[in-house]
């Protein structure tokens, strides 16, 4: 009962969902010649979410909405930034455009899954407002195209403030988001999330769970490990306190599972693993690469890699073997030291499209 009076975590929403909810009000403004306060977004995993709608002006064939984005009880640098969308009908029909316009990020390096001087507006994002838009643009499509450009007046000025610059995303943010809304990510409110799934795991008689740094990875993971839904745990960057509780809890087996940046940040001994905490370490990287026989070419690629993914590509593109391998072999040598020796571990590296690029067990 100690936690009944507690106030429940607020979740909020991403800019692609911003984003998305903007240019849906814009579209429907378009078709009934009306201003709309809210809009309900359909989320990539199939809920929906009712978004408020700050500003919105529009003419038969443009439209111009806004959406403040809402980090609930977990505010980023972006909560609070107005997220517009100006919509357009086009002569290209059947086609939906979308596009980056004033503070919104451009991606210079690779590494980010992303194309190379175009905007930073992320896969996920842009898939859900192409869904969200053909929901209610059946007829108008018949005739014509759709063109979306996103712009955020404030994200030339936030950018510098997140880890944009140091990747690569200049003058602006990025429009982010894989599930949509934002959970949040407080210390003290993660910690127990992670304490509470685990104890149910073992209140249902488990004693094995699986460990992911996310709900990409959990997802993949679910296709290889049968195990109950209430065995998998989001351990986000808290990798070190997670295996703690493992052992302190007395769970028999963990799977370790994961992509290559945060991998290769448990591999070189990072026990929290956000983005802002801890680097990837290239040089550590290169160190490993060296040990796997790679030129001195490779070598110095690897250390001037701009992110964990594009020495994924650089290892992929040279067939470099045994790099993968030795990743996983250093993260349980790491997680094994932090749960004292008592628990079976396994890792299993995951590449972005789910594909297991390596899996090591003691």
């Amino acid at each position: 009962m100690e936690n009944s009076d507690k106030k429940k975590l607020k979740t909020g929403f991403t800019t692609g969902t911003s984003a998305t909810a903007a240019a849906k009000a814009g579209l429907l403004t378009i078709i009934s010649q009306k201003k709309i306060e809210n809009i309900d977004v359909r989320l990539p995993k199939g809920k929906s979410i009712k978004i408020p709608i700050h500003f919105c002006e529009f003419t038969k064939k443009n439209a111009r909405c806004s959406v403040i984005k809402d980090g609930g009880d977990d505010p980023d640098v972006t909560h609070g930034a107005e997220i517009i969308v100006d919509l357009y009908l086009t002569e290209k029909k059947n086609e939906i455009e979308i596009d980056g316009g004033e503070g919104v990020g451009i991606v210079t390096k690779p590494g980010l899954g992303l194309e190379l001087n175009k905007p930073a507006i992320n896969p996920v994002p842009k898939k859900m407002i192409k869904e969200n838009l053909t929901e209610v643009a059946e007829n108008i499509l018949k005739e014509n195209g759709i063109k979306v450009i996103i712009s955020v007046p404030k994200g030339k000025e936030l950018g510098p403030k997140t880890d944009n610059p140091r990747i690569g995303i200049l003058h602006g943010i990025s429009i982010l988001g894989t599930s949509g809304i934002v959970i949040p990510f407080s210390t003290a409110s993660f910690a127990a999330s992670i304490r509470q799934n685990l104890d149910v795991a073992i209140a249902m008689g488990n004693d094995t769970v699986v460990l992911t740094t996310g709900g990409r990875s959990e997802d993949f993971a679910k296709k290889i490990i049968d195990l109950p839904e209430h065995c998998f745990v989001q351990m986000g960057d808290f990798s070190g306190y997670t295996i703690q509780q493992c052992s302190k809890k007395n769970i028999k087996k963990v799977f370790v599972v994961g992509f290559i940046g945060k991998l290769a940040k448990m591999a070189a001994g990072v026990k929290q693993t956000h983005v802002k905490g801890s680097k990837v370490d290239m040089k550590f990287l290169s160190e490993i690469v060296k040990n796997c026989g790679a030129t001195e070419i490779i070598i110095d690629k690897i250390q001037k890699a701009n992110t964990a993914r594009h020495v994924s590509e650089i290892i992929k593109e040279n067939k470099i073997d045994g790099f993968f391998e030795e990743i996983c072999t250093k993260t349980i040598h790491h997680m094994k030291k932090l749960s004292e020796g008592k628990i079976d571990l396994e890792v299993i590296l995951f590449d972005f499209d789910g594909k297991i690029l390596a899996k090591k067990s003691e």
